[in-house]
């Protein structure tokens, strides 16, 4: 393996790239946020419930549908091609995983929309078997300027790591050591817990998105990278868990949501059960997601809210 540069990594500068996509089902567009929502399961158990339609159709009146949250996840989804052009960093894309997403939402995304993406690396960590890489993208408006989300992925380099020059294990971050994001699953019965069924083509579904790493949908890729089968995304479980917080503790009202964290434990497999388990801790939801079929749990995090709805 090529030599690892630190210095070249975090001081690279990834190009500044536009996103744009549409409401409408008809169009299909890859950033399509009907398509999303039908990837991350909305509607799949009532084609008419009245908290997830919203999101799929225009009912009378409705000038335009609603956006999911998670669904700014997409506006980057070309970045994995970038990061394997980033100067000074080697590794293998098939050993690639997707170790934690964070979000904040400062305005509601709109239905359809032209955006401007800024990322910079934002933080380098030698882990020894692996390297994990922060990468932060800011999503502006590009008509009018405005800052819509951040989102910061770390990603799992897997037979990267043990770049350090001395004893030290390199590590580089440009958050402030007291900003924490720190959660614990409580010990007590969840305040609410909701089971779905994923698909056994939600993979094929979900990747009709943009996200076309051929770890979920190549039987061969998935068997190199030690899995029986392609797996689930990791963002689509993640979608599957904001939407049940959104449905059973925001009631539906999605615009609540201030911030999201979601780690990544351990793979999901198309058609296996998902339980999303939430407990409250003021105005934070802590949750984990759990695959009932091998009693694993798969997915924790927690979602801040700016209020509860006066029903909670």
């Amino acid at each position: 393996m090529a030599e690892f540069n630190p210095s070249l990594i975090i001081s690279h500068e990834f190009p500044q790239t536009t996103y744009t996509y549409t409401e409408r089902l008809v169009k299909l567009s890859f950033w399509d946020a009907a398509l999303y929502a039908l990837g991350i399961g909305a509607c799949s158990r009532d084609a008419v419930d009245d908290k997830e339609l919203k999101y799929v159709y225009h009912q009378d009146g409705q000038r335009s549908i609603e956006v999911l949250p998670t669904f700014s996840t997409l506006f980057s989804v070309d970045l994995q091609s970038k990061i394997s052009k980033i100067p000074g960093l080697e590794f293998d894309p098939r050993l690639l995983l997707h170790g934690q997403q964070y979000i904040e939402i400062y305005k509601p995304l709109p239905s359809s929309g032209c955006l401007l993406n800024k990322a910079t690396v934002a933080g380098l960590h030698d882990k020894g078997k692996a390297t994990v890489l922060e990468i932060e993208i800011l999503s502006y408006e590009k008509e009018s300027g405005a800052l819509l989300c951040m989102n910061r992925m770390a990603i799992y380099l897997r037979g990267a790591g043990g770049f350090s020059k001395s004893s030290q294990p390199y590590s580089y971050t440009k958050y402030p050591s007291n900003q924490s994001l720190a959660y614990k699953i409580p010990k007590s019965q969840p305040f609410s817990v909701y089971e779905e069924c994923t698909q056994p083509s939600q993979a094929l579904l979900y990747r009709l998105s943009g996200d076309y790493n051929p770890l979920h949908s190549d039987p061969m890729i998935a068997q190199i990278a030690g899995f029986s089968r392609p797996i689930l995304h990791g963002l689509c479980s993640l979608g599957f868990a904001v939407r049940a917080i959104i449905k059973n503790i925001c009631r539906g009202e999605k615009d609540t949501i201030q911030n999201i964290t979601g780690r990544f434990l351990l793979h999901v497999y198309p058609g296996e059960t998902l339980i999303t388990e939430m407990w409250l801790d003021g105005l934070r939801v802590v949750y984990q997601v759990k695959v009932k079929e091998r009693n694993k749990a798969v997915l924790s995090g927690v979602v801040t809210l700016s209020r509860f709805t006066s029903s909670l």
